[in-house]
């Protein structure tokens, strides 16, 4: 029997500031993440790991010619990736409950598979790599696309705000997850058997002059999700709670006339050429 996926090894949880903030995530990145991303007309695609389609509304924009099919463990982060396609008119998307560890489709289903900020929650993530290339047609597509938490560097340094983010990719990994798995993807893609294995890394560099991407990333994306565990990190003691403001203050602090911030994330799309 394949192992399933845990819906409670998502570190950042399923509340509504944390759909807000991927939804600030998405809008935020769609150029950077996904300017290069297009299917063609009458292709199959499935999004593994959808979400509340943060990610959904740009890939079915922009190969509207293109069906996809679009899964996730969370039966209410489907309603919102749902009710998000509705009001965007998109009518080449359709959404199904299921585990990207144990998919109800036979081998070869799709033409091409995209998965983003799934791989880093999973505990083996090859082994999920190896179960979607299964369900690609020789000749197709996997692209994957995560972040790396310590590609964050930024000025004024902080250790209290460098001790914040090592507290959420700590309790990340207890819950099984690596937040680091954005460096990994060359050798995790050629591992799971991919040929043609391309990764390209995709810096967001912030400074005062960009207050698009101070508001929507430094504060919106990274700075909330940091602090999406500050409960649990000063509850455990990881870290005081004057610390753990002071961390966050001085991220926050970068979204000044003096501030910069800076971070990777890395895109890798691997083909799947029919070899055993």
């Amino acid at each position: 029997m394949r192992p399933t996926m845990d819906a409670n090894t998502y570190v950042h949880g399923y509340s509504e500031s944390e759909a807000r903030r991927l939804s600030d995530q998405a809008r935020t990145l769609a150029g950077l993440l996904h300017h290069d991303t297009r299917y063609p007309d009458g292709s199959h695609v499935l999004e593994a790991g959808c979400g509340t389609g943060g990610q959904t509304i740009t890939l079915a924009a922009q190969s509207p010619g293109a069906v996809f099919t679009c899964i996730d463990c969370s039966g209410p982060s489907l309603e919102k990736a749902r009710a998000r396609c509705e009001e965007a008119g998109l009518r080449n998307v359709s959404f199904q409950k299921a585990d990207i560890l144990d998919p109800p489709f036979g081998p070869g289903s799709f033409d091409h598979v995209f998965v983003c900020f799934v791989l880093e929650h999973l505990p083996d993530p090859l082994g999920a790599l190896g179960i979607l290339k299964g369900l690609i047609r020789p000749g197709g597509s996997l692209t994957v696309i995560e972040g790396d938490h310590r590609s964050a560097y930024f000025y004024p340094r902080s250790p209290r705000a460098d001790k914040a983010i090592g507290c959420l990719v700590s309790l990340q990994a207890e819950k099984g997850g690596n937040a680091l798995v954005g460096r990994e993807l060359y050798p995790l893609l050629t591992a799971a058997g991919f040929s043609g294995v391309h990764v390209s890394p995709r810096m967001v560099y912030v400074d005062h002059s960009r207050p698009d991407l101070e508001e929507g990333f430094t504060r919106q994306t990274f700075t909330a999700m940091v602090n999406g565990v500050r409960e649990e990190a000063v509850g455990r003691g990881l870290m005081s709670e004057e610390e753990w403001n002071g961390g966050i203050s001085d991220l926050l602090g970068t979204c000044s006339p003096g501030g910069v911030f800076c971070y990777t994330f890395f895109k890798g799309v691997g083909l799947e050429n029919g070899d055993e």
